[in-house]
């Protein structure tokens, strides 16, 4: 069977490998698999099961590749932001998964990029990611970056694990915020007992596979029962503005799965939007700031909350 190689950026300090395998996709069953039987390295020597992280380590994982078929490029438009031989930043339109997934084989995001790139995508994402250096919610919409060689995607992931890459989001939140800003700092894990849902661990018991997670976040104005926020990630677990947002009793417009359980203002799933993106160039070590305008889904949300308060 073909195998294909993944490499992973430990985030965490003291984190246990089998744990950092786990939170980037793999089963845990799958995870002992492979560090048993040596296929997890770093710097080319097999890591022990019991090895706890550095930030910065990447980790190369050898595994057998997928038995379906393997991605075919598909002609699905991209809105391109930025490009170039390094890396490239579009702005993804609520509802266009990311990468294929189970329910989602193909019409994926990875599935234009490979037509529009061709073979120039980095291929440590593995067969399924290559190129995607971090993801965003199908139906969340906004800025994604993806690295066309390794030289780019290693220097991507290291921003990421020292927060250097800066993603800024807006959203729509319920109910009315009265501080003008503020920072969430719970951990955020999966749920535990509903293992599609990811949990914040605001009190009690913190499990170990939960991480820290912290969310900054600006009022930018009031309606009659929500509040338009910008919001700043300075880490980026999953789902993590949805998450922190409903855990203070915000969640966000739209959003069925930790919020309100129907459909308001018009909209099937959540009004959150990835409005900016700062990174440094791998090559050049300039800084790029990109940003986008509000897409029509957000601004018609917005018409319909009524004018702002003054």
């Amino acid at each position: 069977m073909t195998e294909y190689t993944q490499m992973i950026t430990a985030e965490e300090n003291g984190e246990r490998i089998d744990t950092l395998l786990a939170r980037k996709g793999y089963t845990r069953s799958a995870a002992q698999r492979f560090l048993e039987a040596g296929l997890v390295t770093l710097n080319g020597q097999p890591v022990r099961k019991n090895r706890r992280t550095v930030p910065g380590e990447i980790y190369v994982v050898l595994e057998p590749a997928p038995a379906d078929s393997p991605l075919c490029p598909q002609d699905i438009p991209l809105d391109i932001v930025y490009e170039d031989e390094d890396v490239i930043a579009v702005n993804k339109p609520r509802g266009l998964v990311v990468h294929p997934a189970p329910g989602h084989p193909d019409g994926t995001l990875v599935n234009a990029l490979l037509f529009h790139c061709g073979d120039s995508l980095s291929g440590i994402g593995g067969e399924k990611r290559p190129g995607i250096v971090h993801r965003i919610d199908k139906d969340t919409s906004g800025l994604l970056l993806a690295a066309k060689n390794d030289f780019a995607h290693q220097s991507l992931s290291a921003q990421l694990a020292d927060r250097s890459l800066s993603r800024i989001y807006e959203t729509i939140a319920a109910g009315r915020l009265r501080e003008n800003s503020g920072t969430i700092n719970i951990p955020i894990g999966r749920h535990p007992t509903d293992r599609k849902r990811m949990y914040a661990f605001a009190s009690g018991h913190v499990p170990e596979s939960a991480r820290n997670a912290v969310t900054h976040w600006e009022v930018i104005a009031r309606y009659n029962g929500w509040t338009h926020l910008r919001c700043h990630l300075e880490t980026g677990r999953t789902h993590q503005i949805r998450v922190h947002l409903a855990q203070i009793g915000h969640p966000v417009l739209g959003d069925l799965v930790y919020g309100r359980k129907k459909a308001e203002k018009g909209l099937e799933g959540q009004c959150l939007h990835a409005r900016c993106l700062k990174f440094i160039h791998p090559r050049s070590g300039e800084q790029i700031v990109l940003t986008t305008e509000l897409p029509d889904y957000f601004r018609n949300v917005m018409a319909r909350l009524g004018p702002p308060e003054g």
